[in-house]
């Protein structure tokens, strides 16, 4: 039975604050934890770690094989279950026994011989990301997002007081690493225990094939989505080197504090939404406007305030990284629309347009990011993100959502007053970043002063969408009664 669209409009927001609540809490958490490690590590360390990391964030979107995306979007998932966790947990099994017998070479091929260790500890999140696939996929598909911030914070917890106790043991990176593995297992038993579900292994060859021609497609793009964060860790290590790079990965953490907690929400939401609502230029259109509202002034104040903000957070030693974060703020707002186009595009089952805008989106980064960093270091590296994603992405996400009957224009016109509000909000960022000499007084004035600067602009926009909000809930009460 299809759910009227205000019930699931009303699950889907109320989705989308426990997992907004969530990413804020672990964010601002995961910030006191990186400040301190900032102090305690070498920039040369977090490169290494960043190579680690770089290498099980790729392999871990691939562990369960797009599977857990079928089973949020399926009609009769209890029948399909059996099957995807018997295909997740043996992909997750193979790929971390791969892992740990060539992590030495890869660490070597990367040009960072010392992240081997921790490689080979990182390894195995990919046995436990494809064990977890069946309960990690029916806390998304309920929208039980309340459970996953509960979840999130328990990994959270044990992560950091692992990590802080190894490091402080002399453990260095591979402290990071144990922390890591040790959450994941936390986790794990949790996302299990809350999606009250008992492991059922057993393979059905009838769901097989129409299970993997889905899934598949969705672990390539989601391959390339993460390659396409990482490559540029992976070029910058081989021509600038580890201390580059931590300079770097600095930036794009800074970056990803907002707009990582942005995407959370639109992952959390989007395909389960999108699955299951007849509505779709216009429902695509608002989202997208949502978000975007959130997203460009959240980036655009981070590149204007990055200076001042690296040296109140991290200190003077880390301000190379601040041209590199004016770059990536303004790539991360395209990020979560991207995101957003992607989930319309995975519940619509056109999974396949999706891995070919990533394999373009590959292509051309990698080739411009060479050049770039070559040419300019770590600033070109972080610029020919915009650049590309404008140029490039932009336009080919336009074409495939034209395959899935989107007018694009409708979604530019939502989005338009959004845009033109965050001008003079960047603008009063800008003026306290160039008139105030104390960074903690440019940091404080620019922010709040383009927040407020932005409310005000935006009102009228904001107003009418609040009241959209009120006018769904008040339909879902009248529908109940």
């Amino acid at each position: 039975m299809t759910e009227s669209e205000p019930t699931l409009r009303s699950r889907a927001t109320r989705g989308a604050a426990w997992s907004g609540l969530s990413t804020i809490v672990l964010r601002l958490g995961g910030l006191v934890v990186g400040i301190v490690l900032a102090r305690i590590l070498t920039p040369e360390q977090f490169g290494v770690y960043a190579v680690a990391l770089t290498v099980q964030s790729i392999l871990i979107t691939v562990a369960d094989l797009g599977l857990s995306a079928d089973l949020i979007r399926s009609d009769k998932p209890e029948r399909i279950a059996p099957t995807v966790a018997s295909l997740g947990l043996l992909s997750g099994a193979v790929m971390t026994a791969i892992t740990v017998a060539s992590s030495t070479a890869i660490a070597e091929l990367l040009g960072s011989p010392a992240a081997g260790p921790a490689i080979a500890v990182l390894s195995f999140t990919l046995v436990l990301a494809g064990a977890t696939v069946v309960p990690y996929a029916m806390l998304q598909r309920r929208f039980q997002q309340r459970e996953m911030f509960f979840v999130g914070v328990a990994d959270f917890v044990v992560s950091t007081t692992v990590t802080l106790v190894l490091v402080a043991m002399g453990l260095g990176v591979l402290g990071l690493a144990i922390g890591r593995v040790s959450a994941q297992i936390v986790s794990s038993a949790m996302q299990f225990r809350f999606a009250r579900v008992v492991p059922k292994y057993r393979i059905d060859r009838a769901v097989v094939r129409p299970v993997l021609a889905f899934g598949l497609p969705i672990a390539a793009a989601n391959l390339l989505s993460w390659a396409l964060l990482n490559v540029d860790n992976i070029v910058l290590v081989r021509v600038a080197g580890a201390t580059a790079l931590g300079y770097y990965v600095l930036a794009f953490n800074i970056s990803s504090w907002p707009m990582s907690a942005l995407s959370q929400v639109v992952r959390s939401i989007s395909l389960p939404y999108f699955s299951r609502t007849g509505n779709g230029s216009e429902g695509l259109s608002s989202v997208v406007a949502v978000a975007w509202a959130a997203a460009l002034p959240a980036g655009a104040v981070l590149a204007a305030l990055s200076a001042p903000l690296i040296e109140v957070v991290y200190g003077e030693k880390w301000l190379p990284a601040a041209p590199v974060l004016a770059a990536l703020g303004l790539y991360g707002s395209l990020r979560v629309v991207f995101d957003i186009f992607a989930g319309f595009l995975y519940a619509r089952g056109l999974s396949r347009p999706v891995l070919w805008v990533q394999i373009v989106w590959l292509v051309v980064l990698v080739v411009g990011m060479i050049f770039a960093t070559q040419a300019f270091g770590i600033v070109g590296a972080g610029w020919v993100h915009v650049v590309v994603a404008v140029v490039v992405i932009l336009p080919a996400y336009a074409i495939a959502l034209r395959t899935a009957g989107v007018r694009f224009r409708t979604i530019l016109a939502a989005a338009w007053w959004p845009t033109v509000a965050a001008i003079p909000a960047v603008g009063v960022a800008l003026a306290a970043r160039v008139f105030l000499s104390d960074p903690v007084f440019a940091v404080l004035v620019g922010g709040f002063g383009a927040v407020i600067v932005y409310l005000l602009v935006g009102w009228p926009w904001l107003r009418a969408h609040v009241r959209a909000v009120r006018g769904g809930r008040r339909t879902e009460v009248s529908d109940a009664g």
